[in-house]
């Protein structure tokens, strides 16, 4: 197995979601990331496992990876209420099990990641996953044309903590493929500020993740917003509908965190944000 560094923030975000589905109190319920885990877990090689698997990981961290996937849930049962033939699109999808967290079956579903990422998933869950999975970078033309092949209206696209890993001026080419592409559709996208992927900023990032999860990812952050109506710059098809910041979660934990939400500055560090397509 291997992983650049990126992309072993997807073994860092499924062991935050088992870790909380275990609790009792558990506010996120993943039996099969659970189960994909174990499978993962008694495949990795040891030096992985020691360097990603086994090292400290902030409780914080992990309580916002998980609030952040039950949001990110709910938000896609909206989409299928309001469009019960939508198809979700998951953009880097890395290790993630949400398929099943909705329901799984005759649920419209694709992925999109790397063919390192897809590969280790396609060999451990065998023949568990009955959606379609695309083996590309999202910065490539090619995979809008096969989402397209299965439908270009009523799709939602899930990008968790995907963007700001690339390079801002690709990642904006490629919003604006998908927006002059589909219509009827939606885009969930986490950002981050755009400060925060240069000088200090930048570094103190480098040092959240170093001392929260042990990775070096932060080093990575390129792309980065002002706010989230820079969006409706990239296409005139684009129209942002919302926003949401692990800040306003009532579960989040520790408590006293949430007061973070009426500060712009701290709640908008990192967060997400809901666009219409057309």
């Amino acid at each position: 197995m291997e992983l650049t560094e990126v992309s072993e923030t997807a073994l860092i975000t499924l062991r935050s979601r088992v870790r909380e589905s275990r609790k009792s109190n558990s506010v996120l319920l993943d039996p099969v990331g659970e189960e994909f885990y174990e499978t993962l877990i008694s495949e990795i090689p040891d030096d992985l496992r020691r360097q990603v698997m086994e090292r400290k990981l902030s409780p914080v961290l992990s309580r916002h990876i998980a609030l952040r996937a039950r949001h990110y849930d709910h938000l896609c049962e909206e989409f299928l209420k309001e469009f019960p033939e939508g198809l979700i699109v998951s953009l880097g999808s890395g290790f993630d099990t949400r398929f099943w967290r909705l329901g799984g079956q005759n649920l419209k579903y694709m992925e999109l990641d790397l063919p390192g990422v897809i590969g280790i998933k396609q060999q451990l869950l065998k023949d568990k996953p009955t959606y379609p999975m695309i083996e590309d970078s999202v910065l490539e033309e090619s995979w809008i044309s096969k989402v397209k092949e299965m439908q270009s209206d009523r799709v939602l696209f899930v990008a968790e903590g995907l963007f700001m890993y690339l390079p801002a001026e690709q990642v904006i080419q490629t919003l604006t493929r998908l927006a002059g592409s589909f219509h009827s559709s939606r885009l969930v996208m986490e950002v981050v500020a755009e400060k925060y992927t240069r000088g200090f900023r930048k570094k103190m990032v480098e040092r959240k993740m170093r001392s929260g999860a042990g990775s070096t990812a932060g080093d990575y952050y390129q792309y980065g917003i002002r706010a989230a109506l820079d969006l409706e710059t990239y296409h005139s098809a684009f129209r942002v509908k919302g926003e949401w910041s692990f800040f306003e979660d009532p579960d989040i934990q520790p408590a006293f965190l949430k007061v973070f939400r009426h500060f712009k500055f701290l709640s908008k560090t990192q967060y997400t944000v809901i666009a219409d397509i057309g």
